[in-house]
């Protein structure tokens, strides 16, 4: 039996522990390993308050700052057992719950200030477990994203944690674009502030813009035995160098990537979806759940600041609940330059497709939290559209209601390195049309299992993106036998884990 370590900022195998799709994939990637009888622990940080009610393990002591730090290691109960899967959390006064999704801290005047430090000591104490076989004899340590790379510079430089070079080391790039710079020295949260003892090569781990930072992102590309992006069209594109807003590529690291690639460490492996035990939500539940969400949500203090939009919005859907709609569009996403970043840039591109929509009977539901400018853009364009139905907050039976009912999915990601929202869509046999960019492209077929645009310029793309909307509205009205056969073919997909768990044994693992 193969003994795995999963690290990560996120694991939705517990509860309450999710900003994004890093965490589904943490949550799904261990049971398929499960499902093929090996062993699995996971691990991520406690954010001072996923610890309460776990079972306490041990105390991890570890050098940090010039003194010593110590964590509390403890075993959690997740959602849903499974066998041979473990789930932790390192517990420590300072790795603090932040602003985003309870999970990540918006620094906005210094980029990963906060994170970093909390990250520094998460790694440090998952680097002391790995040195005490807390998770027993492990054959394969797999860390995701920036958060976790530190590991790799531990075991690296510090000559405590030497024993750790036994084990393979897989790192998964999920969001490329945030990297996780710091300063290396002169700021509380640099690398030399938190790890004076160490003697480390700075041209090994420094951005290349910023010379006088670590990457932690890059120091996960250049250290780790095998390095994966999510998607194989993903990868593909961050081999180029990025030409935004046209092209998102490496994001000035396609050199590092281009490195892994020629040595043979750079993989491409599309994320699965989970087709077994899924949530059923009852049909013609939606404006309910709307409402029921908006009512729980004005209930709470820290959403008082909005309540009178949370207000607005309960009006707007009451109107729908006797008067269904003849067509329903759909997004559910994390508010961000990434996702949306064509409708802030190009407003009246989304306000000619709300007109569209309007002139067939259609409405436009949006779920979702994130930037502030993203928020109050989309605040504003409710205030003004009666048919734009922004619904500012997280509610999972209000999800499953939206991606059952809608008729058409939308997610015109400016870079998208998989995307999981479109899978759970075509699941349900929902249409989607998509930027074609990173996993978009391998998953969504145009006017097969979807509607796609693309373009060599940005107006080009803004043009095709209205285009590609007018053909899926004249499909839908007008040949409902193609309609039906885009839904059925989008029902049938299956981007199955026990297919890519599979291609992670045979390329990642090595097993």
């Amino acid at each position: 039996m193969n003994n795995f370590l999963f690290v990560a900022a996120e694991n939705d195998a517990i509860p309450d522990c999710k900003a994004g799709g890093m965490g589904d994939v943490v949550r799904d990637v261990p049971r398929q390993i499960s499902a093929m009888g090996d062993k699995v622990h996971v691990v991520v940080p406690s954010y001072g308050r996923l610890h309460q009610g776990g079972t306490f393990k041990t105390h991890l002591n570890f050098p940090l700052r010039g003194t010593t730090y110590t964590a509390d290691f403890y075993e959690v109960i997740p959602k849903k057992e499974f066998k041979n899967v473990h789930h932790y959390v390192i517990h420590h006064p300072e790795i603090e719950e932040g602003d985003i999704a309870h999970i990540y801290h918006n620094d906005p005047t210094e980029p990963f200030y906060t994170d970093a430090i909390k990250y520094f000591i998460f790694c440090t104490a998952v680097a002391e477990a790995l040195k005490k076989e807390a998770f027993g004899k492990l054959d394969v340590v797999h860390m995701h994203d920036w958060h976790s790379s530190l590991v790799l510079f531990l075991k690296k430089y510090h000559p405590s944690y030497s024993s750790l070079k036994k084990m393979r080391y897989v790192y998964s790039i999920h969001n490329l674009a945030i990297q996780g710079i710091r300063p290396f020295e002169d700021n509380y949260s640099s690398l030399s502030t938190w790890f004076p003892e160490i003697n480390y090569d700075e041209k090994a781990l420094m951005d290349y813009r910023y010379r006088d930072c670590i990457n932690l992102m890059a120091v996960g590309i250049r250290l780790a035995d095998a390095v994966h992006t999510v998607s194989p069209s993903y990868k593909e594109d961050v081999l180029k160098p990025s030409s935004p807003p046209e092209f998102i590529g490496g994001e000035g690291l396609e050199t590092d990537l281009i490195k892994a690639e020629n040595e043979g460490r750079l993989f491409g492996i599309l994320n699965g979806c989970n087709y077994n035990n899924v949530r059923v939500a009852d049909t013609g539940k939606l404006y309910r759940n709307t409402v029921k969400a908006l009512f729980r949500w004005l209930q709470e203090e820290s959403k008082k600041y909005k309540a009178d939009f949370l207000a607005h919005t309960g009006e707007k859907v009451m109107e729908y609940v006797a008067n269904h709609p003849k067509f329903i569009v759909s997004s559910v996403a994390r508010l961000t330059e990434q996702k949306f970043y064509f409708f802030k840039r190009s407003p009246e591109a989304f306000e000619q497709l709300l007109q569209k929509l309007e002139a067939v009977g259609g409405i436009f539901m949006l779920l979702g939290t994130g930037a502030p400018e993203y928020e109050a853009l989309f605040r504003d364009m409710s205030y003004a559209h009666r048919n734009f139905i922004f619904t500012n907050g997280q509610s999972e039976d209000l999800i499953d209601s939206i991606y059952l009912e809608s008729d058409l999915y939308f997610m015109p990601s400016l870079f998208e390195p998989c995307g999981i929202s479109q899978m759970l869509a075509m699941r349900n046999g929902n249409p989607c049309l998509v930027h074609h960019t990173g996993g978009l492209t391998d998953t969504v077929a145009h006017m097969k299992t979807g509607f796609a645009f693309d373009g060599d310029t940005y107006d080009e793309k803004i043009r095709n993106m209205l285009s590609s909307f007018d053909m899926a509205l004249d499909v839908f009205q007008n040949d409902k036998k193609k309609w039906k056969q885009i839904q059925t073919a989008a029902k049938k997909k299956r981007f199955t884990w026990e297919k890519s768990v599979s291609k992670y044994y045979e390329q990642l693992y090595l097993l």
